[in-house]
């Protein structure tokens, strides 16, 4: 259990720092905005997701958040990452930063396993 707890701190203060500081920090530079350019996508859409990135990455940090919304959450960010992988893949085909996004996304996939092993603790003993 305690080892749970110790790899879901690091994975989510990992998916935090990319996905809630880090959007927050640099959405609105010239470097960001030319990436949602280049893949295709309104200006509008980076500001969005910048928005939802931070919003997720708070809502799986905080312990007090419900777990319906952390839920959705997880869910959101894992859409975010398999979207991002698409639109690279589409736009520059398989090159190394189109596989980044899934790096982070086997780096949720971590933290919402480890999360629903120290919420349930009694369930994964059945």
């Amino acid at each position: 259990m305690k080892s749970a707890k110790i790899i879901f701190w690091v994975s989510t203060i990992l998916i935090f720092l990319f996905e809630g500081v880090m959007p927050a920090l640099t959405s609105q530079t010239q470097l960001a905005k030319e990436g949602i350019r280049h893949l295709g996508y309104p200006a509008y859409f980076g500001v969005m997701l910048t928005v939802f990135k931070v919003l997720g990455s708070i809502a799986i940090t905080i312990p007090q958040v419900p777990a319906r919304i952390k839920e959705w959450a997880y869910a959101g960010l894992s859409f975010d990452f398999i979207a991002a992988f698409i639109s690279y893949w589409a736009v520059d085909g398989l090159t190394g930063l189109a596989f980044f996004p899934l790096l982070v996304l086997a780096i949720l996939i971590v933290s919402y396993i480890c999360y629903h092993k120290i919420k349930d603790p009694l369930q994964q003993k059945n």
